[in-house]
């Protein structure tokens, strides 16, 4: 090997090694950090749709998927349901049968304005003792309501002629069940089953 090509070489070599240390140095990808996860340490944008979404359906769980067990019913009184549907709960709902999100800014947007909710309860009842798993005996109380959503919609649409569709005098009604368990003493037909 002749002197020039190995000065060449060297010169390659060296190019190459400074190269991998000046990389290697800067920012989040740097091996003198410690353990790096190689590609996967670098951050992946993550749409604000997937965020809003996962709070929300822990906002539905947290509030109204969850069954409570209260206490046995009081003799003598008749057993009256735990609170009416709130407002959030009628429209998150209302929002799922018919959404409004999703349109196109521009192009199409629907839009719910004066909102006014009637709830009335059309049934309230309970079914006689049995044994639930985990829970023991309990009784289930039945309370059904009946959710009147009036409101104005406005459609506006902006291709291929811009025009908007207004409906002063929508109804939409939606049907919302709380259920809850009470406790209850000793349930005599039950008996535990043989394996």
């Amino acid at each position: 090997m002749t002197t020039s090509t190995r000065t060449k070489s060297n010169r390659a070599l060296l190019a190459i090694l400074a190269t991998v240390s000046a990389i290697s140095s800067t920012g989040c990808i740097g091996l003198s950090q410690g353990p790096s996860l190689g590609i996967f340490s670098i951050p992946v944008p993550v749409s604000p749709f997937y965020q809003q979404k996962a709070e929300d359906d822990f906002h539905w769980h947290e509030r109204y998927e969850r069954v409570p067990i209260l206490g046995p019913v009081t003799s003598g009184g008749p057993p009256v349901a735990l609170d009416p549907p709130t407002d959030d709960e009628v429209m998150r709902a209302f929002e799922k049968a018919s959404p409004v999100a999703g349109g196109v800014p521009l192009l199409y947007e629907r839009q719910r304005n004066n909102v006014r909710i009637i709830k009335e309860k059309i049934a309230d009842y309970i079914d006689p003792p049995r044994f639930y798993p985990i829970v023991g005996p309990a009784q289930l109380h039945h309370a059904h309501y009946k959710c009147t959503v009036y409101y104005s919609q406005r459609d506006i649409v902006g291709y291929p002629v811009p025009h908007s569709l207004d409906d002063v005098e929508a109804v939409e009604t939606i049907y919302i069940d709380h259920n809850h368990l009470h406790m209850v003493g000793d349930v005599e037909p039950y008996q535990t089953p043989t394996l």
